[in-house]
């Protein structure tokens, strides 16, 4: 039986290793990584930031843990970034959503504050969509003690991250929060829970992530789809729009999730919502992951332009 040759993508050289990386994804492993990734030592030794870390109630009676990152030199009341990260929802957090975190804290002049969400498949969904929300949720209700301007509260993340960045947005509007994020900014994410998209099926080998690897973790995060809200796990679904907050998106070019940005914006500029949209070029998924690499920090630059235009 010959195997298939893997497709060779034009992928930007500079985020080598990782354009010919995959992640394992069997159950025995998930699990490992799971209890041995940890934060890095680095968050701590930062002396232009100040972290510290809190565990609050969440969904079904658990808890989940929250760190507050917060630029050292700053005075009063700052605007506050919630930052849900990626990992295809059965990974934690790696290096590079910590340093990207503590960026967006030092160079956008706010609070971030990293949500350590429960994982599949041991938390399926809706578990990592209901820990998002109470984590956004908590800190509206704890603005004042946390030091954060109510009115300046936002939500951001990647991937998986970017997922539950929009259903917070979608639940705030839904469940009538008080508080409603005032933009939402979604790097490279999952918002088209059909997998129907030219993308999503013509994408099935590239590097980081594909469709394949997509249609491999669906068994372990969304066992149950017809138990949920159709909204928590395909936002570009939701009913309406209207009421839903400004939005960022980016997207890789080499990623079966590209075009789920794409009609994400486009049903939000149909209900009247603003939306930044940026497409890079001779990128994967997860490209970020080098923050090193002359693209990621181009990018990551930009955002932060974003972040400091919309909290000013």
């Amino acid at each position: 039986m010959l195997l298939k040759k893997r497709t060779v993508y034009p992928v930007k050289k500079e985020f080598s290793p990782f354009d010919r990386f995959n992640p394992p994804l069997s159950v025995p492993i998930l699990r490992l990584s799971q209890f041995l990734l940890r934060a890095p030592l680095f968050l701590w030794t930062n002396p232009s930031l100040k972290v510290e870390v809190k565990k609050i109630p969440s969904y079904n009676d658990g808890t989940i843990k929250l760190y507050t990152i917060t630029p050292s030199a700053a005075k009063g009341k700052l605007p506050c970034l919630i930052f849900y990260h990626g990992g295809g929802f059965v990974y934690e957090g790696f290096d590079n959503h910590f340093r990207i975190a503590m960026m967006y804290a030092k160079y956008g002049k706010c609070k971030v504050i990293y949500v350590k969400y429960r994982l599949a498949p041991k938390y399926p969904f809706p578990v990592p969509q209901e820990d998002a929300y109470a984590a956004y949720k908590w800190i509206c209700a704890n603005a004042d003690s946390l030091g954060i301007i109510k009115d300046k509260i936002a939500v951001t993340g990647d991937s998986a991250g970017g997922t539950l960045a929009a259903v917070t947005s979608v639940l705030a509007v839904k469940r009538n929060s008080a508080v409603r994020p005032c933009f939402q900014l979604l790097v490279y994410p999952w918002l088209d829970g059909r997998n129907v998209s030219d993308s999503f099926k013509r994408f099935t080998d590239t590097p980081m992530w594909n469709s394949k690897c997509s249609e491999r973790i669906t068994p372990l995060t969304d066992p149950h789809p017809e138990s949920i809200p159709l909204y928590m796990r395909s936002p570009v679904e939701t009913d309406s729009f209207e009421g839903m907050p400004p939005a960022y998106l980016e997207t890789a070019e080499f990623d079966c999730l590209h075009d789920d940005a794409i009609l994400y914006a486009k049903r939000l500029k149909g209900a009247g919502i603003d939306v930044k949209l940026y497409q890079t070029r001779g990128t994967m998924h997860g490209f970020d992951t080098k923050v090193s690499a002359p693209t990621s920090l181009k990018m990551i630059k930009n955002r932060i332009r974003y972040i400091r235009e919309m909290f000013s």
